[in-house]
């Protein structure tokens, strides 16, 4: 396994706390800040005595974490290790206000027979069998409801 060796700035350092002492940041940003202040070897290092087990006890994280906080400082930076990487995930809405109304109506109308009310996942299928969607599922027929402020007991 590679050891990585974190020297900080005098910049650096003084940012770190700026980060720990003030201000509103991301808990990955606090748990980074610690994990480099602790870890550096640098001339601006206040104790070079604490070990990565010592970190770990201390901050209540695993030594993978401190392993990856090291890693990604080296291979991206300062910025690199404060910031969240954006999600590569493409997320796109389904439901749109055409399928809402389709939705909202079908909700309004009488259950199937042998059922008292309609349900999320009977809502669901019957959009599903009408051909108003390939695949949605009950929680995001929840979701529009609520948004709606329709209630299937009523």
């Amino acid at each position: 396994m590679v050891r990585y060796t974190i020297k900080l700035k005098k910049s650096e350092v003084e940012d770190l706390y700026k980060i720990i002492n003030k201000g509103k940041h991301s808990t990955q940003a606090f748990r980074a800040a610690y994990v480099l202040l602790n870890c550096d070897k640098g001339e601006y290092s206040k104790d070079k005595t604490i070990t990565n087990t010592e970190i770990c006890k201390i901050l209540k994280i695993g030594d993978r974490t401190i392993d990856r906080v090291k890693k990604k400082f080296i291979e991206e930076g300062f910025e690199g290790v404060l910031q969240r990487r954006p999600s590569s995930q493409n997320y796109v809405k389904k439901i749109d206000g055409d399928l809402e109304a389709k939705l909202v109506t079908l909700c309004c109308s009488e259950p199937p027979k042998g059922y008292a009310k309609w349900s999320l996942r009977l809502l669901a299928d019957k959009m599903i069998e009408l051909n108003y969607v390939d695949y949605i599922s009950h929680v995001s027929v929840g979701e529009v409801l609520k948004k709606t402020n329709l209630n299937l007991g009523k």
